[in-house]
């Protein structure tokens, strides 16, 4: 999954997370705690 551009949009008790590829299509949309975030990071090459 190549993701170029990804969005987050911080709340209070959750986040949405949405991530694009080049074309710009969605190819990754999630809502998660915030705590989330830290483990969508970790998982993520490079």
């Amino acid at each position: 999954m190549d993701i170029v551009v990804l969005g987050v949009d911080l709340g209070k008790n959750s986040c949405s997370v949405a991530g694009l590829n080049a074309a710009g299509q969605v190819v990754l949309r999630r809502r998660l705690k915030r705590e989330g975030i830290a483990g969508l990071a970790r998982q993520w090459p490079g």
